[in-house]
């Protein structure tokens, strides 16, 4: 039985969904974050958020949300969901939401009449990409999937509005197309398994709402820009993966990435599970460096809080190697007996004095976990 399920009665009533949050990431800093119906509620939500060192040592919401349609008997059901002034919820994906599951990766079923569709959202361990597949598990008829996607483009910390310098064009890939909305950012290749249909209609939803930011008393309304939109035919029991990242994938290879990551998973099956993948997802490896997260979604990495939690994070679930190359990080930026405060290059700062004492209570439990290594 899965430790992390929640059923429609729960999933219907916003007041409770929204206030409950899953987060994603994977080694390379990157990560996917929203409330569990989907519907963003921080302008640091999005399903692919990624570093772009071209521009800063920030992260960068890329890709911020999908709304996906299904199209049955000529009749459309959009399962997306965004706030608008006023309370306005719209469309309303949310009352679809037959339960959310949580075992090994996100899965949310909907039912559409008599169509029974499930979504399953996986962030790519190893590249800069999320991977999401819609089956249709029920259905009295073929379906036709509509799924748009919406970009920003942004850092985490700043909100996107509409403007006549965003880039609007695509380019054609294998079963998908790519998009560079500003001068200094990546391509975002979107694709999928198969081959879509796809329409070209650039536009902007204006002023979504972050009712987390607006709470907070910090700018909360962002313009969304949309591409166009992909469209598939699927009947009973297909599927159909769609992927977006940094960098193209062979459209046969998609689905075989989907399954792999899959299995590769920790299965949430008990509160300790749950404690394991949570550890997991604070270590970052990339640019030859591994480092640990303070926090998400707006932290960077910390000599203090790295020192402090390192054993936890690591050698408890009995990963030593990963604990000694966080160390081995911080003691190549060493600056006499002091620790950068942060890891930033363009802003090192030494005043974190406690660090220093707890990087030699790291050591010790170091030492317990492994007796043949000789720290000193």
């Amino acid at each position: 039985m899965s430790y992390l399920k929640f059923e429609k009665s729960k999933l219907v009533n916003l007041e409770y969904s929204l206030d409950r949050e899953l987060l994603r990431t994977n080694r390379k800093g990157s990560y996917a974050c929203s409330s569990i119906i989907d519907c963003n509620t921080r302008k640091y939500h999005g399903l692919l958020v990624t570093e772009v060192p071209e521009i800063d040592e920030g992260k960068h919401v890329l890709l911020n949300d999908i709304d996906a349609t299904v199209i049955h008997n000529d009749m459309e059901f959009n399962l997306g969901i965004h706030k608008y002034a006023g309370g306005v919820y719209q469309p309303k994906g949310h009352k679809y939401v037959q339960d959310f599951d949580a075992e090994d990766i996100p899965l949310l079923t909907y039912n559409v009449g008599d169509v029974v569709i499930r979504k399953e959202k996986i962030l790519d361990n190893e590249h800069d990409r999320i991977l999401i597949r819609y089956e249709v598990v029920d259905t009295s008829s073929p379906i036709k999937l509509r799924i748009r996607p919406f970009l920003t483009f942004r850092n985490v910390h700043s909100l996107s509005k509409a403007n006549m310098y965003a880039n609007t064009r695509i380019e054609m890939v294998r079963n998908g197309v790519r998009l560079k909305m500003y001068e200094g950012y990546p391509f975002l290749y979107m694709q999928l398994n198969s081959e879509p249909e796809y329409i070209h209609v650039p536009d902007w939803y204006y002023n979504v709402e972050y009712s987390e930011e607006q709470a907070r008393g910090y700018d909360y309304k962002e313009d969304l820009f949309t591409p166009g939109f992909f469209e598939i035919k699927l009947r009973k029991k297909e599927s159909i993966v769609f992927a977006a990242g940094i960098d193209e994938m062979k459209p046969t290879g998609i689905k075989h990435r989907f399954t792999s990551l899959r299995k590769s998973r920790t299965p949430r099956l008990s509160y300790e599970n749950c404690l394991i993948n949570s550890a997991q997802q604070f270590i970052e490896r990339h640019h030859k460096t591994t480092s640990l997260v303070a926090g998400f979604p707006w932290h960077s990495g910390s000599a203090r809080y790295t020192m402090i939690s390192l054993p936890g994070l690591t050698l408890s679930i009995g990963d030593v190697e990963s604990c000694k190359k966080v160390l081995n990080t911080y003691i190549r930026r060493m600056s006499g007996p002091m620790f950068p405060s942060t890891l930033s290059v363009d802003n090192e700062q030494y005043d974190q004095i406690d660090a220093p004492l707890w990087f030699f209570y790291t050591l010790q439990e170091l030492e317990k976990a492994d007796p043949r290594i000789n720290i000193w």
